[in-house]
Parts: structure tokens; sequence; C-alpha cells
């Protein structure tokens, strides 16, 4: 066996650190802390990523980010992402007969759609690829956060703050992490007329290869469809979907 080579294995943990937070930017000071690697070479070896491409940074203040080169590469392993997610939130609407899509993080502030299956038919829901969502948008929000570090949210959640979308929404930061502890007990989050009153949603974690929840996968559907008599069959749905991307990605899941 092959020994590790200490430089090789400090630029793989850099650049694991870097991906974990993109798109926004990575500073020096954080990359040398967290890791504890040495000031000296932690430069060194950010300066080597950045001539090969594989990191890019606006200057010290401004940070790092995964750079072109390595960009470039990974868009061969997005597209075969991409189409497992496809082909999964087609058949999953089809199942739901509404609309299913995912989303990913776009900043901290944000969500936004990457995806969607819409197979159902007659009046209903529905969103583009490339909406948006809010922080606190309740189904979303609580898929994506209720496997973090409840410091972390608290930290969020004074950032962003939790907006009273209708009378239902829970916003009492308490209460809320009640509602996160639920979510990781049963898989899945529910927004049963939280974030409209005429609408619910449930939403489902993909979790990546080291166990972090990359994108969630969200239901919606008029709130006389899914409500509380009919939330376990919606829930246990997506929540299989999530399961579904994740095992064809090669995710390690964190539910059960």
């Amino acid at each position: 066996m092959a020994s590790e080579v200490p430089a090789v294995l400090s630029a793989v943990r850099i650049l694991e650190r870097i991906a974990r937070d993109w798109p926004e930017p990575v500073a020096s000071g954080a990359l040398i802390d967290e890791l504890g690697l040495n000031r000296s070479t932690c430069y060194n070896i950010l300066g080597t990523l950045q001539r090969a491409g594989w990191a890019a940074s606006r200057g010290d203040r401004g940070g790092w980010s995964l750079g072109p080169r390595l960009l470039a590469m990974a868009r061969v392993s997005e597209d075969w992402m991409s189409e497992i997610v496809e082909q999964e939130l087609d058949a999953y609407s089809r199942r739901l007969g509404c609309i299913v899509f995912a989303v990913q993080r776009q900043g901290q502030g944000q969500y936004s759609v990457l995806a969607k299956g819409d197979r159902g038919q007659g009046v209903r829901i529905t969103v583009g690829v490339g909406d948006t969502f809010p922080f606190s948008a309740p189904a979303i929000m609580r898929a994506f956060h209720a496997w973090s570090d409840p410091a972390e949210v608290d930290q969020l959640i004074g950032r962003h703050g939790l907006e009273a979308f209708t009378p239902e929404t829970v916003v009492d930061p308490g209460k809320l992490h009640d509602v996160l502890r639920e979510t990781r007990e049963r898989g899945y989050s529910a927004s049963i007329r939280e974030f409209d009153l005429g609408q619910s949603g449930v939403a489902a974690p993909v979790f990546d290869t080291q166990g972090r929840v990359s994108m969630v996968v969200c239901s919606l559907a008029f709130s006389s469809e899914l409500n509380e008599s009919t939330l376990d069959r919606y829930g246990a749905l997506i929540r299989e979907c999530g399961l579904r991307i994740t095992e064809r990605t090669g995710g390690t899941a964190r539910i059960g």
C-alpha cells in the first residue's frame, strides 16, 4: 500500500472545502484555520491550483472558488447527474400527479430550481427552471437544514430571518428546531398552508458522498389535495424520490 503524499492530501482537502460553499468564495483564512494548514503551505498549494485552473481568486480578500478547468472537467459528471435527476423527477411526478422539482442553494439567501418533472394533468401548481425561492421557504429550507448543526441554522436565521408567509408559518426559532427534528426523524419536510394558504408542499434531501445535503426535491399541490389527511402518502413518495437520487448518484443517505 503506497503512503499518502501530504501536499496532495492537503490540496484535496482544500478543493473539497471550497466545493462545499461553491459558488460562494471561501476566504484564505478560513481554509488555513478550518483545515489546520500552515499559512505558507496553504498559499503555495492555492497558487499551484490556480495556475492549473483548478482554483480561482479575485485577490486574497475576494476568497477562493473552484477554477474554470476543474469546472470544465466536471461537466460530464454534471450531465450524468442531471439525467438521473430528471428521470426520477419525471417518474415521481407521474406517481404523485403533480409537479416534482429539484432545487439547489444559490448563495446563502435563496434556492434555485434546477430541474423539474411536470406530468400532472388539469389545473395544477407549477414552477419553472431558474425560478427562485427565499431562504425561509418552509418545506425547502427545512429539508436543506434539518441535517445541519443547530448553531449554523441559528446563524442563518439571524442573517436572513424567518418570514411569516401566512398565519400558519412557523417563525419562532424554538418551534422551528422542533420541526427540524421531526423532519430529520421522518426523512421529509412538510409545509401545510405555510407558504401560501392555497397550497402545500413536501420536500426531501438528496445526499452527496459525504452525507451532506446537496439538493432538495420538492412537490407542490393545492392544499385541498395535499393536507393533513394525505401528508403521509405525499411525504413517503418525496422521501423515496430523494433516496433514489441519492442511491443512483453514489450518495450516503442519513435517514433511518
